[in-house]
């Protein structure tokens, strides 16, 4: 008698929506009373870690990482440690590099694109020598270990003042937390400076006039100083120039000004829009690419059915993860699939010492702020985003699609 053949359906990359893809698979599979020897899920990253990315603006970031081994062993995934390389979609593999310059070819039946994005640096003179960011786990450990020698260097205007170029969610986040971080690396207060620069007319831009108001004033109540509508022109080793001619002393330049899909989506043949990130149906497919499904930051996927798509968010990539893998082991199980869908929509911006500002809605209507808002922020950043336990009912549970983020 002939045996079936076993299939393979590959997740590659590990951040959020990686980890909830592998963990809603190996649910699904689980469900069907199916073993791993008939459907093998895999997971492939650099590490077996979870960056816990929308942290990286605090102290100490090397502290930012949950194991991940564990709970994939657990959940009966694979791990393959790698970095992939190259994508055939019409041979359906990919080619990971291993360790010592090594290749290693990989066929799937489905493929899970969950490669995150990336920090966008244009080509300004002199960003990619002496800017800084708190992009990827690397980036804010250097931010960190050069913020700890500022009391060791000379003092000056430079060596006080630290500048944030980017008035987003990540750039309000770090340059709200800096003054305490400046203060407790100085010891004093008083003798540093914060400046927010910012190319539209506004800070946070995306997050509409009802909350505004409230980050300005933390802002102000921090004593940060803001400059809007104007961009960055250089950096060198001791400053920066605005559009304007403005030149600011500073040794620590911080660049937050805006996200791309992580190159490998360019290899797959397909549209994308202009952040890089694959353009999928409801189901997480990316059309007209047999076996291929994209989410996280690498898709654009609608979220309801009036006009709203996910953002390049943990909040989002979550739930986009739990259902592009549990649509990706839907059809390799021969079971119906589930359109994605993620109607309700929070924001919790974290602004430091003055607190945090929780709104809901695409509309950003304000339910909270100060120290209440601060209490969910905490809460959100060192339980909810974290990997479940190593015990394999409960991670298997947590990994529901409908149930994922549904705030």
């Amino acid at each position: 008698m002939e045996t079936e053949m076993q299939k393979r359906l590959v997740i590659i990359g590990a951040g959020f929506a990686g980890m909830y893809a592998a963990l809603s698979a190996a649910r699904l599979r689980d469900n069907e009373n199916v073993s791993p020897e008939k459907l093998d899920i895999v997971l492939v990253s650099p590490e077996p870690r979870l960056v816990i990315r929308p942290r990286l603006y605090e102290p100490n970031p090397q502290t930012l990482t949950a194991p991940l081994g564990d709970v994939l062993e657990a959940i009966g995934v694979t791990y393959m440690r790698g970095t992939v390389e190259a994508i055939d979609t019409q041979a359906q593999t990919i080619e990971i590099a291993l360790a010592k310059a090594e290749r290693h070819a990989v066929s799937y039946d489905r493929l899970v694109l969950a490669t995150g994005s990336c920090l966008f640096r244009p080509p300004i003179p002199g960003l990619a020598e002496h800017g800084f960011s708190v992009d990827q786990l690397d980036d804010a450990i250097k931010l960190d270990h050069h913020l700890q020698t500022l009391p060791q260097r000379p003092a000056s205007p430079a060596r006080n003042t630290v500048v944030v170029v980017g008035g987003g969610f990540t750039g309000i986040e770090a340059a709200t937390e800096m003054p305490a971080r400046l203060r407790a690396i100085f010891g004093v207060e008083g003798t540093t400076r914060v400046i927010l620069v910012e190319r539209n007319g506004t800070v946070v831009p995306d997050l509409g006039p009802g909350p505004r108001p409230i980050v300005e004033a933390a802002l102000s109540t921090l004593g940060i100083d803001t400059r809007v509508g104007l961009g960055v022109t250089a950096l060198d080793a001791s400053g920066v120039t605005l559009s304007n001619g403005e030149r600011i002393e500073s040794e620590t330049v911080i660049w937050a000004a805006g996200i791309r899909a992580a190159p490998l989506t360019e290899q797959i043949p397909a549209e994308r829009d202009r952040s890089g990130r694959l353009v999928v149906d409801r189901e997480l497919r990316v059309p007209g690419v047999s076996g291929v499904f994209a989410t996280g930051d690498a898709a654009k996927a609608a979220s309801d059915d009036i006009g709203n798509y996910a953002l390049m968010s943990c909040q989002h990539a979550t739930r986009l993860g739990a259902f592009a893998g549990n649509n990706a082991a839907a059809e390799l199980l021969g079971v119906p699939t589930s359109p994605y869908h993620q109607e309700a929509y929070v924001t919790c911006l974290d602004l430091g010492a003055a607190g945090a500002v929780f709104t809901r809605g695409w509309d950003r209507k304000v339910e909270f702020v100060g120290d209440k808002a601060k209490a969910y922020k905490r809460e959100i950043n060192t339980v909810w985003i974290y990997p479940p336990q190593p015990d394999r009912t409960a991670a298997l549970a947590s990994a529901d699609p409908e149930q994922v983020t549904n705030l």
